[in-house]
């Protein structure tokens, strides 16, 4: 059984954040594409369906090659959608990730070659080219294409034109809006901002400032909320994504890998800096919280720091022993679920 104990020094159970990190800007946003694709270069792995047969003759056609699709007869293509994001203030030349999937009875498109792609918006509107290798998950039939897609058209939007900008909570709350509203009139002085409702706020910008430093003072004030943060945990990429200020409330979770006890320390401040505390073999620098380094006793990981525990201090632990991402999924979940951590969870795959 391998233990990991978190000794702590308990304060506030509110955090600081920024106005960014509760709200968005309206009208700077991502945007969707999608487009419609071949996959070539599979080893007998693609597909043969009547649509992929039809794509790869016309394919052939537009350069020249004219061929009855009965005479088609291949596995080694596949066809696919394509779709990415269009990230705000995107420039012609730019490069974005994209994402492939199968539509057909492939079994695999790891390692294809997706030809080139028209990616269009909603409007019907051609934004992007993809092409690119594949490199595939672990179902096979999906995978990404790194910086695979290069902006060929922008949006129409100007941020430098701007009077005003209009900030939009994530999760409708009056309290958050009124905060928001009086620290941002703290800071230029009444009637810059007004909240008309309770997820929207309009600030005016002040006639001597430009609106991207006005943009940049307003997400960076810092307020204190208790608005829930999120974590995001991909069971498919077996990714973790989490700010470093989700505190971890006392709970003790024991499970077959391993034991997580979080508890309040009744150690003072001289005790803190006794080395007794910190004994075992030295993991090296690139495990330490708050400048003090994480030990390995046996089955034993101990971490200790002044501050409250946080999800990030636990997942750096827990790497120190090994564990697989399964566990530390686990563990996120379980903390979640016995309301040792307060946030809203997303889980994707």
């Amino acid at each position: 059984m391998k233990y990991i104990v978190l000794l702590l020094l308990f304060i506030s159970s509110l955090y600081a954040q920024t106005i960014k990190d509760i709200s968005s800007v309206v009208g700077i946003r991502k945007n969707q594409l999608i487009g419609y694709g071949l996959v070539v270069g599979l080893a007998g792995t693609g597909d043969k369906s009547k649509f992929t047969m039809q794509s790869l003759q016309n394919l052939l056609r537009n350069s020249y090659i004219k061929i009855p699709t009965s005479s088609i007869n291949s596995k080694n293509i596949a066809a696919v959608m394509v779709t990415a994001e269009l990230p705000a203030f995107a420039r012609q030349g730019d490069k974005i990730e994209v994402k492939v999937s199968a539509i057909g009875d492939a079994k695999s498109i790891d390692q294809g070659e997706l030809l080139l792609t028209q990616l269009k918006g909603v409007d019907g509107n051609v934004y992007a080219l993809a092409q690119g290798t594949i490199l595939s998950q672990e179902n096979k039939t999906t995978g990404l294409i790194y910086n695979g897609a290069i902006i060929e058209n922008e949006l129409d939007f100007s941020l430098q034109e701007e009077k005003d900008i209009t900030l939009s909570l994530y999760k409708a709350d009056a309290k958050n809006a009124d905060l928001i509203e009086t620290k941002i009139n703290q800071e230029f002085g009444q009637n810059t901002a007004q909240a008309i409702d309770t997820r929207t706020i309009i600030a005016s910008k002040p006639e001597n400032m430009s609106i991207v430093k006005f943009l940049a003072i307003i997400q960076n004030i810092e307020i204190d909320s208790s608005f829930k943060q999120k974590i995001i945990i991909d069971t498919t990429k077996e990714t973790i994504i989490v700010g470093g200020d989700v505190v971890i409330k006392p709970v003790t979770i024991t499970k077959d890998a391993f034991t997580i006890r979080i508890k309040q320390s009744s150690l003072d401040e001289n005790q803190w800096n006794d080395p007794a505390i910190n004994q075992g073999r030295d993991i090296g620098d690139d495990a330490k919280i708050d400048q003090k380094p994480v030990v390995v006793n046996l089955d034993n990981a101990l971490v200790n720091t002044k501050k409250e525990p946080t999800i990030s201090d636990l997942m750096r632990a827990m790497k120190v022993m090994k564990l697989p991402i399964t566990d530390i999924i686990d563990a996120i979940k379980m903390l979640r679920d016995l309301g040792a951590i307060d946030v809203e969870m997303e889980i994707r795959g």
